[in-house]
């Protein structure tokens, strides 16, 4: 099947032999780490909202292999991308394109030393990754929290792992110029394996649900197509929501965020709006932060099918509601509902491109890709990318 999904992957066990060869010395003294990618199954552009999101980690890793140096200097390599990057352990490290993927590890440092963490010496890294680029499973955070666990655990930091995702939103924020949210560094920091998790991204508050979905695995929908729209459609909703709550506001409703009421207090309130815009947008967050809670009392009971309804619940409300979806992901998330073995898929992240997932058998995964992928092709022009998926753990030791 791999064949179907992704090219041939990276085997772990083969990163120590490559770090020797490479930097030379003894393989029993290096290290190796893993870091998750993740799926948020359900409570899309609620975070902002006051809602709440349900990610899981998967098993599909980056990997980072560690050695301490005996001078000051740090070298950078990565298994499949050329090219490598030298540093020095007392530099004041700043963000440079021409840097690439440095940028990530050099945005970590930084914040670390900030933390007032000091290196008594350099050291190597030889990466490499199972985890696709640029399919919306968010590698770059794979990357920022699986360097930064290595090298607290290297050095003796002892940092956790609440502390180790700040650390990766830190160094977005202030290293790379993103202001991203905390989702995507939280689960792959503290995610477990056979387990998503209930996070409220203002409080950081979390708890963790079964993911036992027994003969069923998530399918990774990437549409492959060049987003261009997101962040400033993203701006919009974003203000778009801080209107309809401030509308609420005013008319007595006494809520701190969209995602504070109820369906049944959204009922006797909505009126309140009369911009069907800005009421389109609210309702979205008051029904998605429901599915949330819906989809972890579904979980705890067992309930795939009843999972599988909330995904194609939030699609269409992400899609009639929020208008955040097009026809890319309209198009290979409603393919993917009417396939045989399939019982949900949706669009998740930001949207006007990315990625969808479904929740489909595991003996139909083969016929299930094929026949989404001809429809895809047939509608937008060029193909989409699948993989399939479990879940998986959070940052840990490797070997």
């Amino acid at each position: 099947m791999a064949s179907t999904l992704t090219a041939k992957e990276y085997n772990p066990d083969d990163l120590t032999a490559a770090f020797v060869k490479l930097y030379g010395g003894n393989e029993k003294d290096v290290a190796v780490f893993s870091s998750p990618a993740r799926i948020n199954i359900i409570g899309e552009h609620i975070d902002y909202n006051g809602g709440k999101v349900f990610p899981a980690a998967i098993n599909r890793y980056l990997y980072v292999a560690i050695r301490k140096r005996e001078d000051s200097k740090i070298v950078y390599n990565d298994v499949r991308f050329p090219g490598t990057y030298e540093f020095d352990v007392n530099d004041i490290f700043v963000y440079d394109k021409k840097n690439d993927y440095a940028n990530y590890l050099n945005g970590i440092l930084s914040q670390l030393k900030e933390r007032g963490c000091s290196f008594p010496c350099g050291f190597d890294v030889l990466m490499a990754s199972n985890v696709p680029a640029g399919g919306g499973i968010s590698s770059s955070s794979a990357l920022e929290c699986g360097f930064a666990y290595a090298v607290s655990e290297t050095f003796g930091f002892g940092i956790d792992r609440v502390e180790i995702a700040k650390l990766g939103q830190m160094s977005e924020h202030r290293f790379m110029g993103v202001n991203c949210g905390i989702m995507d560094q939280f689960i792959i920091a503290t995610g477990k394996k056979n387990f998503a998790e209930k996070l409220d991204c203002a409080t950081l508050e979390y708890e963790y649900a079964p993911l036992d979905l027994g003969d069923y695995r998530f399918v990774v929908m990437n549409t492959n197509k060049v987003r261009r729209l997101a962040d400033s459609k993203y701006n919009e909703r974003r203000s778009q929501c801080e209107e309809a709550l401030k509308i609420l506001k005013a008319s007595g409703v006494e809520i701190k965020a969209l995602c504070d009421i109820s369906p049944k207090l959204w009922d006797s309130t909505k009126d309140f709006i009369s911009d069907p815009i800005l009421q389109k947008r609210a309702k979205h967050c008051v029904y998605e932060n429901q599915r949330v809670l819906d989809a972890v009392d579904a979980l705890n009971k067992g309930d795939l099918a009843k999972l599988g309804a909330l995904l194609n619940d939030s699609h269409a409300s992400l899609k009639d509601d929020y208008e955040v979806t097009g026809i890319e992901l309209d198009t290979l998330a409603e393919t993917a509902q009417k396939q045989d073995g399939c019982l949900g898929a949706r669009m998740t992240g930001a949207g006007f491109g990315g990625c969808a997932i479904a929740l489909v058998h595991k003996d139909k995964l083969d016929a299930f890709i094929e026949s989404v992928q001809s429809a895809y092709v047939a509608k937008i022009g060029y193909e989409a990318g699948f993989f399939a998926c479990e879940s998986g753990d959070g940052v840990a030791r490797y070997k």
